[in-house]
């Protein structure tokens, strides 16, 4: 046993505990001796409260004023307590007994201010000391800001606290807060502080208010803000958050900057008002732009004889523009399939597949992608070679190829219509409906006065065609009357919904069709239609490999309305095939998209973590995963999440949740080629499961459609070197090699615009479609159903920035492009862009860069350069500032 042994008591022996004790000790020794100017600062704060003890008002009087001389002239360093405050500890309590004692009015009210300051520091209960003694102190005529910035900081703190606790109970009234809130707002806005008045009203449930305290150099920072909170606030008071916004807005006469709120909100009498509010005929045109890019159309706005506003909301002059910018960037010259796959960098021979069916197949997808909407191409336009290419596929093959008109000529009706017309009379079926459904697609985007997209198609629904054409001119009226939710075009389709005695493939595309049309407006003509025809349908005809478009059909009706659903999916609950489960988890998705909803991306993932049996229905969790990436796009944090989310379903999830992973990445990064993102999909695309790589390879194509990424066309060239021998898959890298060269590099897929403000509805449709599709790609994309790929035509938008003058006549404006930098709630003016470049206009913009003016030239009608943009000259501008 070893024996304890207790060190002697010396000096000279120390163990480390008692050395640290004693350095300790003589550390606060060193403390404890004041310097002389402290020590005079001690004496005299002693002698005031000494005198403040007194029974004589006057000598109060003089204490009080001599005591708040002290503590404002006092001088201190900024990251410590101020002296007078320090010293003034061992006096507190003092001071408050003599607060009780006194009855002298205004010397109460000066002794209960400076008590306020000193609450601020020595409130240990959480009494809320410094709002009590502030309350009883005054606030009027800005006594509020005596003690500084700091100070009131604090004190709106504990009026928030004070707010909340009596809200909780009930009894207490908190109409007292108001007064002095305001008072601390009014003191923030006053010293740049408009983010603390927010938050402070917005914990009163006063943020209303903010209205009235807004100026002309204030209202930006305030409206960003609010704009930028609303996501992460639970309803009513996200839609507050905006009303407010636009309210602002209003006031200040900004018309262009309140539309984008008005279309968030969704209430068309708000965007009738914005539009009547504007002062000048330009103003109107710049709103009809910014409506024309989100699809929504409302003619009804604009006299019958302004022929150039209708051009602006129809967006007649779209292709026109496109050409214009390819021509400045020198992109005229068609591109070939050839010129995308650079086969001689690939280590292949080239073996006998290279004329196959299913070669010329990919090639004809890929030559509709690169050379989309620039009317030309090296396979179908020319007279020569358009009929003979047509031939050199088979069956659906034949279709796609005649589609691919409709891609090429892109938002060109006139030309386009002639350069389709010779198919319509083919005596081919498929060559026929390729025609026919390029009629629909060339028209998309573009409202043309004619409605020749209706005239056309509208014979080949009801006439007595067949099948296969039927079914083109159905999916044509889908991607050219989306988000138009127009009565004649739901006539034509709701009878073929109904119509149990079609085939179950036709029943399936009417209902897309019809949500397409109806997206997000949650028609109640059509969700009942749709529901009729689940139920009425046999078991064995839902098992088709279409049925999950009649449930993304009903789905799309309510993309983005939230709640509103909630009758429609008790119905579901009656119908007893897997495909109920289906519907009702994709409509759950697509209600919250792009909301950020972290409840329903809890429910998603709850979804995913079901370990099912095998003779269980798992694509509802294949939706539950796209779920989480669709609802979580819109929002950054969101977004980054649910990137690391998808990780960890990857390693533990179910086959299914595994194959739709990548298609949920997809969907978060849609045309913005994240290097982290594009290295997990390309390690993905080399998986032991087909379906996994499949999914993984068409991943990588939306991921960087339209950017021409360099990295990411070398790993596509490496998956076709790897897959060469896999006729499926290499099928799929031509198609992503296609999607990455979208419109030779102009062109985005992205439903987020508006400075990714703006959710375009009828865009993220269109990339739906194809991404469902690939859900059972084996069965559909690479079999006989490649052609809905070509609803991506919905979701393609050139990224330019072209500047129009007053005349709507183009012009070359200097402009910045950089990386877009969030400022939100930053103080000063903090630049918006960094690493900028100037170009000239037109411009192309990715995904997260952000333009604006060089010069002060030309004054923009809108805050956010992108897309159509009006400049007016400004008047002040004088020429020889830009050679200073």
């Amino acid at each position: 046993m070893v024996e304890n042994r207790t060190p002697p008591a010396s000096d000279d022996v120390l163990n480390p505990k008692t050395a640290t004790e004693k350095l300790a000790k003589n550390s606060k020794n060193e403390q404890d001796e004041l310097s002389e100017e402290d020590q005079q600062l001690v004496s005299e704060l002693d002698m005031i409260v000494e005198r403040l003890k007194e029974p004589s008002i006057e000598i109060h009087r003089s204490a009080l004023e001599n005591l708040v001389s002290v503590i404002r002239t006092t001088t201190s360093s900024m990251t410590s307590v101020p002296k007078p405050l320090k010293y003034l500890k061992p006096h507190y309590g003092t001071l408050v007994d003599i607060f009780e004692q006194w009855s002298d009015a205004q010397n109460k009210r000066a002794l209960a201010s400076i008590l306020s300051l000193l609450g601020m520091v020595y409130d240990k209960d959480n009494n809320r000391e410094c709002l009590k003694y502030r309350l009883l102190a005054g606030y009027e005529n800005e006594t509020i800001s005596e003690w500084g910035h700091e100070y009131v900081r604090h004190l709106a703190m504990e009026i928030g606290l004070e707010y909340s606790a009596n809200v909780e109970d009930d009894e207490q009234s908190v109409e007292y807060l108001v007064p002095v809130a305001l008072e601390a707002v009014a003191f923030f806005f006053k010293h740049n502080a408009e983010v603390d008045a927010i938050d402070l009203l917005e914990e009163l449930n006063l943020h209303e208010a903010v209205v009235g305290y807004v100026t002309k150099d204030t209202f930006e920072r305030v409206c960003m803000y609010m704009i930028s909170c609303s996501p992460l606030l639970p309803p009513p008071a996200d839609t507050n958050y905006l009303l407010t916004a636009r309210t602002i807005y209003r006031k200040l006469g900004k018309p262009a900057q309140c539309l984008p709120l008005s279309i968030r909100l969704g209430q068309p009498d708000l965007i009738k008002e914005d539009w009547e509010s504007c002062t000048t005929r330009m103003e109107k045109a710049q709103l009809a732009f910014i409506m024309a890019r989100q699809q929504v159309h409302m003619p009804e706005l604009i006299d019958d004889d302004d022929e150039e506003l209708k051009a602006c909301m129809n967006n007649t002059n779209l292709s026109k523009n496109y050409l214009n910018l390819a021509r400045d960037l020198e992109l005229l010259d068609p591109k070939t399939p050839e010129d995308i796959y650079k086969s001689h960098l690939e280590n292949t021979r080239a073996d006998a597949t290279l004329d196959s069916a299913r070669h010329n197949l990919a090639s004809t997808f890929v030559n509709a992608f690169v050379n989309a909407g620039y009317g030309t191409d090296k396979l179908m336009t020319t007279e020569a070679e358009g009929k003979e290419w047509v031939f050199k596929n088979k069956d659906m093959g034949m279709l796609s190829a005649s589609a691919s008109l409709g891609m090429i000529m892109l938002w060109d009706v006139e030309d386009g219509l002639l350069q389709v017309d010779k198919y319509l009379y083919s005596s081919d079926n498929h060559i026929k409906a390729g025609a026919v459904f390029a009629i629909g697609m060339l028209t998309t985007s573009v409202h043309d006065e004619t409605d020749s997209a209706k005239a056309l198609l509208s014979e080949y629904i009801t006439e007595n065609n067949p099948a296969i054409v039927k079914l083109a001119a159905i999916c044509g009226l889908g991607v050219a009357y989306a988000g138009t939710n127009r009565e004649e075009i739901l006539e034509l389709l709701l009878p073929i919904i109904s119509d149990t005695d079609i085939t179950i493939d036709l029943s399936s595309m009417a209902a897309l069709a019809a949500g397409l049309v109806c997206v997000g407006t949650g028609n109640g003509d059509v969700s009942p239609v749709i529901l009729q025809a689940m139920m009425e349908r046999m078991d064995s005809e839902l098992n088709h490999k279409y049925a999950r478009f009649m449930a993304l059909g009903l789905s799309l009706l309510f993309l983005g309305t939230q709640d509103t659903y909630d009758t429609i999916r008790e119905t579901l609950k009656a119908v007893t095939h897997p495909i109920g489960k289906q519907a009702s988890v994709l409509m759950q998705v697509c209600a919250y998209a792009g909301t950020g909803n972290v409840l329903e991306v809890q429910k998603m993932l709850h979804l995913c973590a079901e370990h099912l049996g095998e003779k269980e229905d798992q694509l509802p969790q294949a939706f539950a995963v796209l779920g989480v990436g669709l609802i979580s796009m819109g929002e950054g944090i969101g977004s980054e999440m649910s990137l690391r989310t998808f990780d960890h379903l990857m390693q533990y999830g179910e086959p299914y949740v595994r194959r739709a992973v990548p298609l949920a990445m997809a969907l978060v990064c849609a045309s913005n080629p994240v290097v982290g993102v594009l290295d997990t999909l390309n390690k993905f695309s080399h998986d032991n499961d087909k379906s996994v790589a499949s999914s993984a390879i068409f991943a990588m194509g939306v991921v960087g459609a339209g950017t021409n990424n360099a990295r990411l066309a070398q790993l596509l060239r490496q998956l076709a070197t790897y897959y060469h021998k896999e006729a499926d898959l290499l099928f799929v890298v031509r198609i992503a090699q296609g999607l990455l060269h979208m419109g030779k590099g102009t062109m985005t897929v992205n439903p987020y615009h508006h400075d990714r403000s703006l959710l375009s509805h009828t865009a993220l449709a269109g990339l739906l479609v194809p991404i469902i599709a690939m859900t059972n790609a084996e069965k559909l994309i690479m079999t006989d159903s490649h052609f809905l790929m070509y609803f991506l035509a919905r979701a393609m938008y050139p990224r330019f920035l072209i500047t129009f003058n007053e005349q709507l006549e183009n012009v070359s404006a200097s402009a910045r492009v950089g990386q877009a930098v969030d400022a939100v709630g930053q103080v000063g003016r903090p630049k918006n862009i960094t690493g900028f470049q100037t170009h000239e206009t037109p411009v192309l913009l990715a995904h997260s860069e952000r333009a604006e003016l060089a010069t002060d030239k030309y004054t923009p009608l809108t805050n956010v350069l992108e897309g159509f943009v009006i400049l007016t000259k400004n008047p002040d501008y004088q020429e020889d500032e830009e050679n200073l």
